[in-house]
């Protein structure tokens, strides 16, 4: 019997290694796994790469982890917020390494990852900064920059509801990244708001199948 529930974000989060990389799903806080994220600071992994949208809010989740001192480097779109301060910090200090990623690049190297392509070619960034050192090419009269995908050991997302064999679907705009990091990362955990019997998902409205989950934790 296929069953991916786990009693606990503690047990959830149990095998996460040193110098693993850990996505984290959401926009800002929307769709972040606040639970997940103290769960991991409790457990205690360090020397983490961290891929989220921006680089953590105030003094909870995201900033909490950076704050403690356990990421080493962090790929993310928005660095720079007004409560982004733990960040701030640390970057200015050295203490933290950032490969900024726009927002669209990431999503499609997330996306590349998960459909198991070697690499990808994208318009956005050439001729900047960001394109410098990387591979680019002329196709049709359009310059594009050759980025490749990112994978993760661990995806920490979060869903509105669940079942236990890990289908998912999402509140709204929570949605954003976890679909296509659950797609991307070797072990998916998902903390859902309600886990509910098999069957009671409309199959037509499950975003993330079970394929790409292996452990589901109800956080109510």
């Amino acid at each position: 019997m296929i069953d991916k529930q786990v009693a606990t974000p503690a047990a959830a989060l149990a095998d996460v290694f040193d110098g693993a990389t850990v996505m984290i799903g959401g926009f800002g806080k929307a769709g972040m796994p606040e639970e997940l994220i103290d769960a991991l600071i409790a457990q205690g992994s360090k020397d983490l790469t961290i891929v989220n949208n921006n680089a953590g809010n105030g003094e909870t989740g995201l900033a909490a982890l950076l704050k403690n001192g356990r990421v080493r480097k962090i790929l993310c779109s928005y660095p720079r917020q007004v409560d982004s301060h733990v960040f701030d910090g640390l970057y200015r200090a050295g203490g933290i390494e950032l490969e900024l990623v726009p927002q669209g690049n990431m999503a499609l190297r997330i996306q590349a990852a998960g459909a198991g392509l070697g690499a990808v070619y994208t318009p956005t960034g050439y001729g900047t900064l960001l394109a410098e050192g990387k591979e680019t090419r002329e196709i049709d009269g359009r310059h594009y920059v050759l980025e490749y995908p990112i994978h993760a050991d661990f995806a920490l997302i979060k869903a509105e509801r669940g079942d236990r064999w890990g289908n998912l679907v999402y509140r709204k705009a929570a949605r954003n990244f976890g679909p296509i990091m659950a797609m991307a990362a070797r072990c998916t955990v998902a903390q859902v708001r309600s886990l509910v019997p098999l069957g009671t998902l409309d199959p037509e409205a499950i975003v993330t199948p079970g394929i790409f989950v292996k452990r589901v934790v109800e956080v109510p």
